[in-house]
């Protein structure tokens, strides 16, 4: 199902290209076929962690006139979310250095272009 999808969008960009139909609709001033390198750019960082816990604490020393003693137990809230969080992140980058995370780096996917070049032939 998806291989007829794909030579039907083949044979409509190359009708599109083709002179037989007066004029060609398409003029690419480039050669229609992938480059074997992807631009240098870093991932996003993600969401922001342990954002309820860290509110809780501003709120607790704001209610305690900025007394540390008062607010322990917020203080162990967020700094165990910290922990969490960090121990996730680290397991996420080596699963991604590994190749398992949901995405490629720019950095891997250039070695594997490297390694498995595409083919330099235009539509």
């Amino acid at each position: 199902m998806a291989m007829q999808g794909v030579t039907a969008f083949h044979q409509k960009v190359s009708r599109m290209l083709s002179r037989q139909e007066k004029k060609p609709i398409l003029k690419p001033n480039k050669p229609l076929a992938l480059k074997d390198e992807v631009a240098n750019r870093k991932m996003k960082k993600g969401e922001a962690t342990c954002v309820t816990e860290i509110s809780i604490l501003m709120t607790c020393w704001k209610q305690n006139n900025f007394v540390e003693a008062m607010c322990s137990n917020e203080m162990k809230s967020f700094y165990s979310c910290v922990e969490k969080a960090q121990a996730e992140m680290k397991e996420n980058s080596k699963q991604e250095a590994i190749g398992k995370g949901a995405r490629l780096t720019p950095k891997l996917a250039n070695t594997l272009l490297k390694k498995y070049p595409n083919m330099r032939i235009e539509i």
